[in-house]
Order: C-alpha cells, then sequence, then structure tokens
C-alpha cells in the first residue's frame, strides 16, 4: 500500500498512520520515502513481491516530495515515527544515529552476511562500530574519457582500471601539447569540482580522512590537508580554463566535442554525453588514479539508505524488510528499474551496459570504503566553503595559503574547538 503525501500534510498524514495501519488484520510495517515517479514505482514492486512472500506482513509506504520529506523527518523521526525511514549513508545519517532517532542495526547485518555482500558500504553505514542503515542504490563517480581525443594526442587508451597518477599527469602534458584539456568540468555551480577534490583527498589519504575532513575534526593547514593540495596544484594547469564560467553541462559539450580528453564526473551525465553524440565505441570510463601506493582504493558514490527507527511500532518484520531490500534480487530488481548500481555485490546489473557494468566492478570491489561526495558529506554551510575554496584554487593556485586560512577559520566557527 502506498500513501502518497506532499507539503504540510504530509507530517499529519505520517502521525495519523499507525493507528489506522494497526487497526488492519495484518501485521503492519510503516515505510515513509521521498521517491519520484520511477523509484517510486520499483518500491511498489518490491513491496508487492515481498508481501507475496510474507503474506502476514502489510508494507505500508508514504511517500512524500523530496522538500517535504527533508523539512518533516527529524518532526515525525521524534512525534511519531514510522518503522523505516529513508535517508543517506555516512556523515548525513549522524545526526540521526547521535540523537537516537535512527536504531543500531547491527543484527540485521549479522545474520544476514552483510558484512560480506555489502562489504564497500560498511564504513558508511557504520558509526563506532555499528550498522545504522541499509544501502541498496548508488551511483559511481569516476573518469569518463573520449577515445578520439586520446588517438588526437597519441595516448594509449587506459582500461577500466585506469592507469597510476604519475601516468594520468604524463599523458596530461600530451593533452596540452595537442591543444586538448586533459580534465574538464564547469564550476559555475561548485559542485563538479568537489568531485575532482574528493578524489584527490581520497586517493592521497583514503576515506577515513576525507569523512573527518567533511565533518570538521581535521584541520585545512594539517599536512595532510596540504597534501591533497599538492596533487591537485599538478593537475590545475591541465583543467579547462573557464571552467569557473561554465556549468557541468558546458563542460560535457567540450568533453563530447573532443576538446577535453577526460571529465571527472557521474554516471548520470553519461545520458548527456550520448546526447551529444558519443557512442560506446568512443566513450570509456576508468577509475580515479591511485595517488599513494598501497592505499585501500575508495570510491565516491552517492548512496541512498532505509533505517530502522528507534521509535519503531514492529521492529522485527521492519528488518525481515530491511534483509529483504539488501538482498541481490531485491537490489536487482530495483537498481535495473531506476538505472543504479546495486550495493550487494552479489546483485546482476545489465551486461550490455559498459558504464553500469564498470562502475559495479569499480564498486563492488572497493576495499577503501564509499564516499557520499563532499556535500552531501559535510555540513550544508561547510560544504558551500569547501566548494568555494576548491573552485579558487584553480583559479588561483597562488592564493592556497589565503583559501586554507579561510577555509580553517570557517571550521573552527561552525564546530568549534
Amino acid at each position: 500500500m502506498v500513501h502518497r503525501q506532499a507539503g504540510a500534510l504530509a507530517l499529519v498524514a505520517a502521525l495519523l498512520l499507525s493507528t489506522s495501519a494497526l487497526a488492519q488484520d495484518k501485521r503492519v510495517v510503516t515505510w515513509n520515502a521521498d521517491y519520484d515517479p520511477i523509484p517510486l514505482a520499483a518500491a511498489e514492486a518490491l513491496i508487492a513481491d515481498f508481501e507475496a512472500a510474507n503474506p502476514e506482513i502489510d508494507v505500508v509506504l508514504t511517500n512524500f516530495d523530496h522538500e517535504a520529506y527533508k523539512n518533516a523527518i527529524r518532526n515525525f523521526l521524534t512525534a511519531d515515527p514510522p518503522d523505516l525511514a529513508n535517508w543517506y549513508a555516512a556523515n548525513r545519517m549522524r545526526p540521526f544515529v547521535e540523537a537516537g532517532l535512527f536504531a543500531d542495526i547491527s543484527d540485521v547485518w549479522a545474520n544476514n552476511g552483510l558484512m560480506d555482500s555489502l562489504s564497500a558500504s560498511v564504513p558508511s553505514s557504520t558509526i563506532d562500530g555499528k550498522q545504522y542503515a541499509i544501502p541498496y542504490t548508488y551511483y559511481q563517480w569516476g573518469i569518463y574519457f573520449n577515445r578520439d581525443a586520446y588517438a588526437a594526442a597519441g595516448v594509449e587508451v587506459p582500461g577500466p582500471e585506469g592507469v597510476n597518477w604519475e601516468t594520468f599527469l604524463a599523458n596530461c602534458e600530451k593533452f596540452k601539447a595537442a591543444s586538448i584539456d586533459c580534465v574538464t568540468t564547469g564550476s559555475s555551480a561548485l559542485w563538479p569540482v568537489a568531485g575532482i577534490f574528493d578524489y584527490l583527498s581520497l586517493r592521497t589519504n583514503g576515506y577515513q580522512f576525507h569523512s573527518d575532513l567533511a565533518a570538521g575534526k581535521i584541520s585545512w593547514t594539517s599536512p595532510e590537508a596540504r597534501a591533497v593540495f599538492a596533487e591537485f596544484a599538478k593537475l590545475q594547469p591541465f583543467v579547462t580554463e573557464n571552467h569557473a564560467a561554465i556549468d557541468w553541462q558546458d563542460a560535457a559539450a567540450i568533453f563530447v566535442q573532443g576538446k577535453a580528453a577526460n571529465y571527472v564526473m557521474g554516471n548520470f551525465a553519461v545520458g548527456v554525453f550520448k546526447e551529444g553524440g558519443m557512442t560506446n565505441d568512443n566513450l570509456g570510463f576508468m577509475v580515479f588514479p591511485e595517488i599513494t601506493a598501497g592505499l585501500a582504493r575508495a570510491e565516491e558514490a552517492p548512496t541512498d539508505t532505509i533505517h530502522l527507527t528507534s521509535g519503531a511500532k514492529n521492529p522485527d518484520d521492519a528488518k525481515t524488510f530491511l534483509a529483504y531490500m539488501a538482498s541481490p534480487e531485491a537490489q536487482s530488481k530495483w537498481n535495473a528499474a531506476v538505472g543504479q548500481l546495486p550495493t550487494n555485490k552479489n546483485a546482476t546489473v545489465d551486461a550490455a551496459d559498459p558504464f553500469l557494468t564498470a562502475g559495479f566492478q569499480a564498486l563492488s570491489t572497493s576495499t577503501g570504503g564509499i564516499a557520499q561526495f563532499w556535500d552531501r558529506d559535510a555540513d550544508a554551510e561547510y560544504a558551500k566553503a569547501g566548494m568555494e575554496g576548491f573552485q579558487r584554487f584553480l583559479v588561483q593556485p597562488d592564493a592556497l595559503e589565503e583559501i586554507l586560512a579561510q577555509l580553517e577559520a570557517t571550521r573552527l566557527r561552525i564546530f568549534p574547538q
């Protein structure tokens, strides 16, 4: 059963739902979500499959629009929580965990072998050694490359495993000699440049550093943070010069035309590249290069999660549904419908789609953790300050000390020590 709600009425409906639902004969699991039409249809299909296998349980989903959900979640978690609630992994779930609003579901993970099947998502689902989320869908970031641009510059085309950092930078010199941007981006909206910074951070210092930096736990003037900017400085001369004046679609046009060889971007951009005329023959994907040798490979993959609320009225059946949502069967079906990737490494993806296949392989074999993207992992104000700093550094690398000082002042103001 699905209830569709929007705006202020959604909270009222959510508060009333538990009373009406419990009046039914079946055992009820209530679930609050914020799906667009396509994922909502996928949710309805999974609910139908689950209820067919568990006829004694009725899953009742109340669907909010996105903004209403963001505004209502803390209220309904506090006032009259559903059994299950949608949210996001890692630092985005931390405030609700620390407030005691999301429940520990380590038993679901242990009883269903999820530490293995969802191994790449363990760090982003764990706080203080306990699991609080079931990740069920994500999408990869990485480097998309134009094979025609590689050929024009006489550069060997990489495989999906990519190349190391030294080779990547050496290739950048070859692209520059051929008047081709090695890397393009459009940072007028700020967030695209965060993807570049995140990967430099993950490859230089690893997942935990990225997470702690986004949480305000690490100084911007620390040797580790400076090391990230040192690698950033090596890349800066090879990025599209006017990136700050264009958006990501403008940069996509540069990439499609072969005026840029590489684009650090999420898989959602593949449709834009193909609308511009690219095909599987000249569009490629690789993971971001290794920088610190031997560092466990972490990836950037914004992850959607489902949580058991601490006030759940039917936690046992809710856990049964969570285990189902973690299964390879449910995740294969869900993600096939929405065009994203399952977090369960035993799930399947469309073998005819080389980018989903490459992304699934990259994420499922990641041993270093799954980052959520800077503006998901960081507080909104802190995220914006960081992205402004990343953008400015790409424009004015000589202003590093001023940029770091401003970021550190912002950190100390938002996160008093």
